[in-house]
């Protein structure tokens, strides 16, 4: 009960003034408490030890407008090789790279304003601590911690979309408009700097003792993952690699994380609390404390709800059809189905009728009418062909990949969410799981990989790749170190985290986002160019900048 008591003040606190977005103009501290009135918390409430510590959970509920939303996985799942788009939904230019993607974009404003409003609450309670009285002095050091852990991911999420923006490291207190972009260089100063302050003085622990707090082990995880993604850029350094190796291998060796046995157990319904879990994102089945939700279960499912047998329901989820798996995905990443288990693990392969009756059919012609029992097989997807005779001699319609439209497509279960209340309710209740201890591996085995540790590296993915295996295939599935190189690196990140808001920064962190989306995804590979490896500046945070674009510039392109 405690974690849900925790979770409840993520969305019941807003700090007037605090919560400011330091770039933009904005109403007085004054009036905006007079507009603002929520809770009774206001400017002064947050130099008290109480209001510290509501500050803090505060700045972790902007986590909420990227991981399990809309917007966070139209910048992350769209447009990439693993997924192209559904049938459904307005926001099929994000993954088509057509003109409509521009500097008006709602997803991309979204994602800015809310980020920059945690920003600026982490400035407040970085800048405010020291001064609060009638406090413990590990727990104003905690607090420190949390909101600079905070504040490096959200200007490191931030700096990958966007490259360099504007570096703001203490509150914004007044309206500005005289504010400028930073380096990319400035970016990764403040985001390690911010990191290796906070890792000393957050918990320890695996898990913190009110769960979904950052850890150290999830600001290691965090600074491995920068370090890596520096190592590619502009502005690497000989040692980017090797640091990134150091901070993952404290994640894997110092803390008692464990990968599951069963890949299928990492993302089971009602086990998002588990071994693996290094932090996600709080969500609640208190619609009073749950905000928009984790949205997720939404996007990734086909349209089995107007098929023979079927009607919507809970558990089977409300398909939006946003998110279809591109034929690389299925063809390629997951060829090896014999051995490795992902596949069948990561998608839906049987829907059982919850509408019973004689119908018929529609998508297997192999016989002209179904009759199902409540409970039969209504449709099974096995992935592979499978003759029209033999399906012919089965009471049920089979969809293969031959039939595969932009309606109906391999659903992956990674999401699907049987705890709402009923099944039109898209307010999620899951954790969405942002850092795992699988990712971690394989992190690591990129950055020693990029280190030309060969052995290394080659037996971190094969830690991964054993858990992968059917049951007796594990020696099957290792691989030997003239097997590794970037694009199995490549494939193997795909197969593991398919769906789980990493592909496209794994692309532009690998310098090939263009050339894999022109081989892989046939909607966006027309119109993508080198101009989309960087999102475009809002173009109403240029607008309201002193001297506009000349001092805000636009990303190229845009």
């Amino acid at each position: 009960m405690e974690r849900y008591r925790f979770k409840n003040k993520f969305s019941q606190v807003l700090l007037a003034c605090s919560i400011g977005l330091g770039l933009t103009v904005l109403p007085s501290c004054e009036g905006f408490l007079d507009e603002e009135v929520i809770a009774n918390i206001g400017d002064d409430y947050l130099n008290t030890p109480n209001g510290l510590r509501d500050g803090v959970n505060s700045a972790y509920s902007t986590f909420r407008s990227f991981y399990g939303t809309e917007r966070g996985n139209n910048l992350t799942v769209f447009g990439t090789d693993t997924y192209t788009n559904g049938s459904d939904g307005s926001w099929k230019f994000m993954n088509e790279y057509t003109s409509q993607f521009d500097s008006r974009n709602g997803h991309v404003t979204d994602v800015w304003n809310f980020f920059y409003d945690g920003i600026n609450t982490c400035n407040a309670i970085i800048d405010r601590a020291p001064s609060v009285e009638g406090i413990e002095e590990d727990l104003r050091a905690q607090y420190v911690a949390e909101a600079k852990f905070i504040r490096a991911h959200h200007y490191f999420i931030l700096t990958q979309h966007f490259g360099g923006v504007d570096l703001q490291l203490s509150e914004t207190l007044l309206p500005t408009n005289e504010v400028s972009r930073s380096s990319v260089a400035d970016m990764y100063s403040a985001i390690i700097a911010d990191l290796e302050a906070a890792i000393p003085d957050l918990e320890p622990e695996m898990r913190a003792s009110q769960y979904g707090k950052a850890t150290r082990p999830a600001a290691e995880h965090l600074l491995g993952w920068v370090y890596l993604t520096k190592g590619y850029s502009e502005v690497a350094e000989g040692s980017d690699f090797a640091n990134a190796e150091a901070q993952l291998q404290k994640v894997i060796n110092d803390y008692g994380f464990q990968l599951l046995p069963d890949f299928a157990d990492v993302h089971a319904f009602g086990n998002e609390i588990n071994d693996e879990v290094i932090f996600s994102i709080q969500y609640t089945s208190d619609p009073l404390t749950n905000g928009g939700g984790n949205n997720t279960h939404l996007y990734f499912l086909m349209e089995y709800d107007v098929q023979p047998g079927m009607q919507r329901d809970v558990e089977n989820g409300r398909p939006w059809k946003r998110y279809r798996p591109t034929e690389y995905t299925l063809n390629e990443v997951f060829a090896n189905r014999d051995v490795d288990a992902r596949y069948q693990k990561s998608f839906k392969d049987v829907f059982y009728s919850n509408t019973p009756g004689e119908y018929n059919t529609t998508f297997d012609l192999s016989k002209s009418t179904v009759n199902y029992n409540e409970g039969d097989t209504a449709i099974y997807i096995p992935g592979y062909e499978i003759p029209e005779a033999e399906r012919a001699t089965k009471p049920y319609q089979i969809l293969t990949p031959s039939m595969y439209t932009d309606k109906l497509y391999p659903t992956l279960n990674k999401h699907l969410d049987p705890g709402r209340q009923d099944k039109t309710q898209g307010a999620g209740v899951r954790d969405y799981i942002a850092f795992r201890l699988a990712d971690t591996y394989l992190l690591l085995a990129e950055a020693q990989f990029q280190q030309d540790k060969i052995t290394e590296a080659t037996e971190t993915l094969n830690v991964i790749r054993r858990r992968a295996a059917w049951p007796g295939m594990e020696s099957e599935m290792e691989i030997a170190t003239t097997d590794l190189d970037l694009d199995f690196i490549m494939e193997e990140r795909a197969r593991e985290l398919l769906g789980e808001q990493k592909r496209w920064m794994d692309l532009v962190r690998w310098g090939v986002l263009v050339e894999r989306v022109q081989m892989h995804n046939d909607k966006g590979a027309p119109n993508i160019k080198p101009t989309h490896i960087l999102r475009p500046i809002p173009q109403n945070q240029i607008d309201r900048v002193a001297g506009g674009s000349d001092a805000f510039p636009q990303n190229p392109g845009y």
